[in-house]
């Protein structure tokens, strides 16, 4: 009975003890880095310290949040010892470690690790145009496809419009019974395109509504191809002094673009145990260049500046793209990890923040504070050189259409000209000859069958 007692009075003490050790208030360690900790005021917000408050919810758990004092993640040195947040824990300075802190076998040894709340992995951080390689239809970059739509209808209107011109217009062709009209339908089509390519193509228009429409295409078509040209020369002009890098052995295989990543950091270490030839190059070269950066910011600093591609997680970079719009990131990724939390190494809360980390993935909480915290500032294709809208044209295409609109209208007048002067002649009604006219100027088959039909009936008599 008194033994029995004495477990129960030691099972009652030691529960007491573990209660009151939950209950207590947390020590935790962790690092400025946008958008996980950053400071406002004289308080810290973040992804991290988010998720750090709805963690804290589920558990109960009370805290007291700190920055590392050496602004490091946690590397083992030679000698065996860990510094930055890794450091502070094994240390027993912090209980617990919030960051973009990678899961790596060398810190679970020396750490526990939670689930991650995050995938990430590791690609490369550059500019737009060093990634962006030359296309097979780059010529046709100047213009939006909806530009070039306008301006095929433009063209194939142009050319119908002239052909109608030079049909109805009695100063084009004045005796349809006789003469063959210069410009049909195919000599049109050629006389545009080659206006449209400032060549030339004869015999040019005699009437006024011809010319009308003519000097309405030349003017579209000048206005048109500075614009094309001038376009063109400045996408070619920022391509040409660039190199095309869109993965890992790109960056391996050439020697222009200098690149590096984040010293001391598992990014680093990745390179560095790698058994890829690809990788192995790549470590040997920031190892002797030296091209290791300090900070995130630097990198992605580096970046921005042009000439340097920044190695580093692809998290971290997919925020540098939406914050600075003429980066991108490669399409590659290797070397998939997540992010976790570190604490004590044997810790009993390591359990329950698993367990409260998967629950905010369940119930979607993480891809909220995700797209919270990543939202991008950018619009598409700011930072290049844009392709020219229709509306940016579109004075052009209404000068054009006016153009097209007077020219017709002249011809029609021309026509209802000749057929009052011949209406009076025959003394006939001006309808009736004008109907006359429009039906022997429209007629699809060819103008002189009337005169070759009269000259084979006189061969017969």
């Amino acid at each position: 009975m008194l033994f029995g007692f004495c477990v129960l009075s030691v099972g009652f003490f030691l529960d007491l003890g573990v209660c009151t050790a939950v209950q207590s208030e947390l020590r935790i360690t962790t690092i400025k880095q946008e958008p996980y900790a950053v400071s406002k005021g004289s308080q810290l917000e973040g992804f991290c310290m988010d998720l750090l408050s709805e963690v804290a919810k589920k558990l109960g758990l009370k805290y007291k949040v700190h920055l590392v004092k050496d602004s490091a993640y946690g590397r083992q040195d030679e000698s065996g010892n860990w510094n930055g947040m890794i450091g502070e824990v094994v240390r027993g300075e912090a209980d617990l470690a919030i960051a973009p802190l990678t899961l790596t076998a060398a810190r679970e040894k020396v750490v526990g690790m939670t689930k991650p709340f995050m995938q990430t992995g590791i690609s490369i951080l550059l500019r737009k145009d060093i990634s962006e390689g030359t296309g097979l239809f780059d010529f046709l970059s100047p213009f939006t496809a909806k530009t070039w739509v306008g301006i095929l209808i433009a063209y194939l209107g142009t050319a119908a419009c002239i052909f109608l011109a030079a049909r109805l217009s009695p100063c084009e062709w004045s005796q349809p019974q006789s003469e063959k009209n210069r410009f049909s339908l195919l000599h049109s089509l050629w006389y545009t395109a080659g206006a449209l390519t400032l060549q030339g193509a004869g015999p040019h228009p005699k009437a006024l509504s011809g010319r009308v429409i003519c000097c309405s295409w030349w003017l579209f078509t000048i206005v048109l191809l500075a614009c094309y040209f001038s376009n063109l020369s400045s996408t070619k002009n920022s391509e040409s002094t660039h190199l095309t890098v869109k993965g890992f052995e790109d960056l391996a295989n050439q020697d222009t673009i200098e690149y590096g990543c984040l010293g001391g950091s598992s990014t680093l270490a990745f390179f560095e145990n790698s058994n890829n030839p690809v990788y192995r190059r790549i470590f040997e070269h920031m190892e002797r260049t030296k091209s290791f950066v300090s900070s995130m910011d630097e990198g992605v600093w580096r970046a921005r500046e042009g000439n340097f591609a920044f190695i580093g997680e692809s998290v971290s970079l997919d925020l540098a793209v939406a914050r600075h719009c003429e980066l991108v990131r490669a399409h590659e990724v290797v070397g998939m990890r997540g992010y976790s939390i570190a604490a004590s190494l044997g810790s009993p809360i390591i359990k329950n923040l698993s367990v409260a980390i998967l629950q905010l993935s369940e119930e979607g909480e993480l891809a909220y504070l995700r797209s919270k915290w990543w939202a991008s500032s950018c619009i598409a294709d700011k930072a290049k050189s844009s392709a020219v809208q229709p509306h940016s044209l579109k004075g052009m295409f209404l000068i054009l259409s006016l153009g097209l609109g007077l020219g017709a209208l002249l011809a029609v007048l021309e026509l209802t000209s000749k057929s009052r002067r011949c209406a009076a002649e025959q003394r006939k009604s001006c309808c009736t000859v004008l109907t006359e006219e429009l039906t022997l100027r429209l007629r699809t088959s060819n103008a002189n069958k009337p005169q070759e039909n009269v000259v084979i009936d006189k061969e017969k008599a």
